[in-house]
């Protein structure tokens, strides 16, 4: 009987199956940043424990750093005690730290792959709920709670129940305009905010097969999204070439035995799985949330639907029945660990290129990391971007979540790239957010009100 990647991965890294049928699942590598890790290190401390496996954690510093100014101290106080306590604990435990100005510095997820740490055939866990963007290299990558940090620094293992895994079928191709993000909104409009619970999402098909690395990097990223604790996508020629050179990926004769390693963890043609759905992709068009949920959707074409809660529509402010595309946008953000990889940006910036953001309409792009930003100053990106109306901003999550000073005002409206729209997201108690692809945002940037990326930039 065949296998899936899943099962693959979890029998290679059980430590022993428990009585109650969970199992002690060993973690190749960990993942921290400032949020989650400084009350983890404090419980160790309390029991005059030590980081059992330092050279497997990597740390970052991303939620809390200030996108316009990163001078220390920083002016939010608990901010810097965030930062103080990472800096010094990543000392104390001889733990790998990208910190501002090493060069590597960024959102963990897009840190990640990008300095080659995640590697097909690994567990990959973080404190982060976002933690499932890894999966697209075929590794097995969910988040945890503070706790569970605490026990991964301890023992670098895990005691954890096997998910079943649910198998994404996704057929045909995209039509232009139409991106990964789209493809995960549309995914989890049709399945369900809760309807990945238990589940570990496999992508797969056609669809998957034509996208870049990054993009399946925020197709597995919004996993969470739809309820599932993990989702990832088989390796492949891709994934190699994506690897191939990385700071921490092997080198040499190492790497092509690792290629064909890596490989090797595909699920089997004869996997069995739990569950399959089958979807076209040549349907999907782009994508916009109209809710507090990121399962309340709608096409761009499309219109807020008769039986929206009435509770929600007075919230957003919206209109049952009216076209999506009339909804005027006050701030448009392009970030996020879902998309502020260097590929997002490369997307946009031809197609706004000698635009302006409609008056009005305060626009952020915030790299995800210094790499990313690096890159775009010097391909002339980050020039194209300021010149179009947006604000270049330091790499950070930003206006993805209310951690940091980019937060919205009142009851201002968001077209974002990020992955959530429930209320306060994004820092106001009345501040209403709109999920989007890049394109999506752009587009609307221009026109200030929700807009198709198709007609806005002839796709």
């Amino acid at each position: 009987m065949g296998k899936s990647l899943y099962d693959k991965v979890w029998e290679a890294h059980e430590v022993e199956r428990m009585a109650d049928g969970r199992s002690q699942l060993f973690i190749g590598v960990h993942l921290i940043h400032e949020v989650t890790s400084p009350q983890a290190f404090g419980m160790l401390k309390d029991r005059n424990l030590s980081v059992a496996y330092p050279g497997r954690t990597f740390a970052t510093v991303d939620h809390i750093v200030p996108t316009h100014s990163q001078e220390r101290p920083f002016l939010d106080p608990l901010a810097e005690e965030m930062i103080q306590a990472l800096d010094e604990n990543t000392v104390a435990h001889a733990i790998k730290y990208y910190g501002i100005g090493s060069g590597y510095q960024g959102i963990i997820h897009v840190v990640g792959p990008e300095l080659g740490l995640t590697q097909p055939g690994t567990t990959v866990v973080c404190g982060d709920s976002h933690t499932a963007t890894h999966g697209a290299f075929g590794a097995v990558a969910f988040g945890i709670g503070t706790s569970q940090v605490r026990d991964v620094l301890a023992t670098q293992t895990l005691l954890l129940e096997k998910l079943k895994v649910r198998k994404i079928q996704l057929n045909g191709r995209l039509q232009p305009g139409v991106t990964a993000k789209d493809v995960a909104l549309h995914v989890i409009g049709l399945l369900g905010a809760k309807g990945g619970q238990g589940f570990a999402y496999e992508y797969a098909g056609s669809v998957v097969e034509h996208m870049s690395m990054e993009e399946r990097m925020t197709l597995c990223n919004m996993s969470i999204e739809g309820g599932a604790r993990s989702g990832y996508c088989n390796p492949d020629a891709k994934t190699c070439a994506y690897l191939k050179d990385r700071k921490h990926s092997p080198k040499g004769l190492d790497f092509l035995k690792s290629q064909r390693h890596w490989l090797s963890w595909a699920s089997d043609d004869d996997a069995i799985y739990a569950d399959t759905v089958e979807l076209d992709g040549n349907t999907i068009q782009p994508t916009v949330t109209w809710g507090v949920s990121p399962d309340q959707v709608v096409g761009v074409d499309g219109v807020i639907p008769a039986s929206a809660s009435d509770d929600v529509i007075d919230y957003m402010g919206l209109r049952k029945g009216a076209r999506i595309k009339e909804t005027k946008v006050d701030v448009a953000f392009i970030g996020s660990c879902t998309n502020g990889r260097l590929s997002d940006f490369e997307s946009v910036a031809p197609l706004i290129r000698g635009q302006r953001v409609k008056a009005g309409v305060r626009a952020l792009a915030v790299p995800g990391s210094e790499a990313v930003d690096r890159k775009a100053q010097e391909t002339g990106i980050a020039t194209i971007f300021k010149d179009a109306g947006f604000e270049w901003r330091k790499p950070g999550c930003s206006m993805c979540l209310a951690m940091n000073p980019d937060k919205l005002v009142g009851d201002e409206l968001c077209a974002s790239s990020s992955n959530r729209n429930f209320k306060g997201r994004q820092g106001s108690a009345r501040g209403r957010t709109m999920l989007m692809s890049p394109l999506t945002v752009a587009a609307s940037a221009l026109r200030g009100h929700v807009s198709d990326p198709r007609e806005v930039f002839g796709l």
